[in-house]
C-alpha cells in the first residue's frame, strides 16, 4: 500500500502544495500551525479540490486533474478522524463505532486494540479528550477504509491522556492493518510514533 501525492490548491488566500510517495505504516506530516498540513489531508480525502496534480493510493487514483477524475469523498475510503472527532452524542459508544462498519464482527478486534472495551455503554459526552480520540479512530477503522488520515489526534490532550491516545496509535501502526497519514506540529512526537518524516515548511 502507497501513497503517491502531489498537488496544490488555493486556500485562505495562500497556495498549499505538497509532494510525496510513501509506502505502508504510519507517516507524519509535520510543520508549525497554519502551514497547510490539514489542506494536504483534505486534499486526499477529496474535501477540498486541488488546483492540480494528483492523488493515487495503492495505485487507485482519486484525484488527476489531467486525466479528469476526481472522486467524491464516500468513493476514497479514507478513514478521517478531524481534530474535534464528531462523534455522535446521541449514540453511545458501541453505535458511533459501528455507525459505517462494513464488519461489526470486527469490533471485539478493534476494541481490544484500541483499548476501548470497557466505554462500549458509555455516552460521547462521559468521555476523556484521550478515550474520544481512541473511539474515533475505532470507528474510522471499522468503516473498512482503505487508510486513515489523523489530523492533531493528539492535540489539546494533557499528558496522560495524550501518552494513551499515542500507544492507541501505536498499536494501530504496528498491526500494520491501513497505512496511516498524521497530522502534527511536534517534532518529537514525529519522530518517535512515524515509520517516516515528512516536514512541511
Amino acid at each position: 500500500m502507497s501513497f503517491d501525492v502531489d498537488v496544490t490548491a488555493a486556500r485562505g488566500g495562500a497556495t498549499v502544495g505538497a509532494r510525496f510517495v510513501v509506502g505502508e505504516g504510519l507517516t507524519m506530516l509535520v510543520g508549525p500551525s497554519g502551514v497547510g498540513k490539514t489542506s494536504v489531508l483534505d486534499m486526499i480525502a477529496g474535501l477540498l479540490r486541488p488546483l492540480h496534480g494528483h492523488v493515487r493510493v495503492d495505485g487507485r487514483t482519486l484525484y488527476d486533474s489531467a486525466m479528469g477524475i476526481d472522486l467524491p469523498p464516500e468513493q476514497r475510503s479514507a478513514g478521517y478522524v478531524f481534530q474535534d472527532m464528531r462523534l455522535f452524542p446521541h449514540r453511545r459508544v458501541r453505535t458511533n463505532l459501528l455507525y459505517g462498519a462494513r464488519d461489526a464482527t470486527r469490533l471485539a478486534e478493534v476494541a481490544v486494540m484500541l483499548d476501548v472495551g470497557h466505554l462500549l455503554d458509555r455516552w460521547p459526552r462521559t468521555l476523556s479528550g484521550g478515550e474520544a480520540r481512541r473511539v474515533a479512530i475505532g470507528r474510522a477503522l471499522l468503516s473498512d477504509a482503505a487508510f486513515l488520515l489523523l489530523d492533531e489526534p493528539l492535540s489539546s490532550l494533557d499528558p496522560a491522556r495524550r501518552e494513551e491516545a499515542a500507544r492507541a496509535i501505536e498499536r494501530v501502526r504496528d498491526s500494520r492493518a491501513v497505512p496511516i497519514l498524521m497530522v502534527t506540529h511536534d517534532r518529537g512526537e514525529a519522530e518517535r510514533l512515524g515509520d517516516r518524516v515528512i516536514a512541511i515548511d
